[in-house]
């Protein structure tokens, strides 16, 4: 198998989430670490066994061993890391949110069509078994047309000001690092087109980013759904599927190892496969098989929906006149 080598910028919860998951992707190789703070990058180099860990960004965007860039930083810096990775022909698998709106996605995705450069949000839980089977079940059409999501990923954070979550000018808040996961989901089970209608409530905490925040979504006549997402508040965060003929049900949805099926007056099965890894590895084993074979953007994760995913949530925000620092206006 054709090897890929992979850089991994930054060193913090998501890119140790992401480095860990790789021994269980087939073919993928760590060339090095990249992280404004040298220090943070040898220590993550360390406990990682890496050899190499580059002085500034651009130093590793020059060395032709290295085919993918993995993005675990705030989101306020992807479009800028995302576009010059792509403008050297790297391939770029971008943490989610892919963008702080979706003006700066679309800036990033037409540099990577341009470019030629393979491109993808790195909107994980898509790729693992129990999501997989699920589109599967809704191609079938086993539940029937499908009339509602309601989605939850809420948890409960102490505030902390030196936090990235609690940080505006990280990019902090609920909406974007939490509810892009329902928002998501919804979009998947609805085709990935954009909604019609938003009503939104958003409650904005001390630090000045948003703390709360719920949704209803409607997709067209009959196709809604509602998602919620907190940083202060815990709730069960499980996801469900309802249909004319069924409903499907994600226990712990974000990190889902089981899917329920229920076809109404028929029978209920319960998915549970082998789950290998820590989930990561499922979507870097995906994005590999997209560069090996020349995709420039992944079938599973298109850029038009990640477009339309951060134009939902670009729309929340607008509703409560909620920006961050150097944001001029939403939209591509």
């Amino acid at each position: 198998m054709e090897y890929i080598n992979w850089a991994i910028v930054g060193t913090g919860g998501i890119a140790n989430a992401f480095i860990a998951g790789l021994p269980w992707a087939e073919g993928a190789r760590v060339g090095a670490v990249v992280s404004r703070s040298p220090a943070g990058a040898a220590a993550f180099a360390e406990r990682w066994g890496l050899k190499t860990s580059y002085p500034d960004y651009d130093a590793m965007l020059q060395d032709p061993s290295i085919q993918a860039v993995y993005l675990g930083i705030p989101h306020p810096f992807h479009k800028d890391y995302a576009i010059r990775a792509l403008k050297a022909k790297k391939a770029v698998l971008c943490e989610k949110p892919a963008a702080l709106n979706a003006g700066e996605l679309s800036a990033m995705v037409e540099t990577a069509r341009t470019a030629g450069a393979f491109f993808m949000e790195a909107m994980w839980t898509r790729f693992v078994p129990t999501l997989c089977k699920v589109r599967e079940w809704l191609r079938d059409g086993l539940i029937g047309e499908v009339k509602r999501v309601e989605a939850n990923f809420c948890f409960n954070t102490p505030p902390n000001p030196e936090s990235r979550l609690f940080a505006l000018h990280l990019g902090g808040g609920a909406l974007l690092d939490a509810g892009v996961y329902p928002i998501s989901l919804a979009s998947m089970v609805f085709g990935g087109k954009g909604p019609e209608k938003i009503v939104s409530l958003l409650e904005l905490g001390q630090t000045g980013v948003d703390e709360d925040v719920s949704a209803l979504i409607s997709y067209g006549p009959h196709r809604v759904a509602s998602v919620s997402a907190a940083l202060s508040t815990a709730t069960v965060n499980d996801a469900w599927i309802y249909g004319k003929a069924g409903r499907i049900h994600l226990p712990d949805f974000v990190f889902s190892h089981r899917a329920d099926l229920a076809v109404y007056g028929k029978y209920e099965y319960h998915y549970e496969p082998e789950f290998v890894g820590n989930g990561y590895n499922y979507e870097a084993v995906a994005v590999m098989d997209c560069i090996r074979t020349g995709k420039t953007e992944s079938e599973i994760m298109p850029w038009a929906e990640s477009l339309s995913i951060a134009q939902t949530m670009d729309a929340i925000r607008s509703q409560w006149h909620f920006r961050y620092p150097g944001e001029a206006s939403f939209g591509a």
